[in-house]
């Protein structure tokens, strides 16, 4: 464990900032998988609907600082993609 007053304010930052991304990071594995399920499912509505949640979120997610632009783009148009495969 942390012996100085700043490695210990380090160590609850750390902690913080660990559950912080854990949360982002689930996040982003459950809107991605929506989009993925309605596409499965040759739904192109549920798949654009589960598309424009995630494209907001996303790219949410950039301004918050979790993900970098480019990351959310490839993201993005990844998904788009996939949707538009199905049409």
């Amino acid at each position: 464990m942390a012996n100085h007053k700043s490695a210990e304010k380090r160590a609850r930052q750390t902690l913080k900032k660990t559950q912080r991304n854990r949360f982002y990071r689930t996040r982003l594995k459950n809107i991605t998988k929506a989009v993925r399920e309605a596409v499965a499912t040759n739904d192109k509505n549920a798949a654009n609907e589960a598309f424009k949640i995630a494209n907001k979120s996303i790219h949410a997610m950039v301004s918050r600082g979790f993900l970098k632009k480019q990351s959310a783009s490839r993201r993005v148009s990844r998904l788009a993609l996939l949707i538009n495969k199905i049409a």
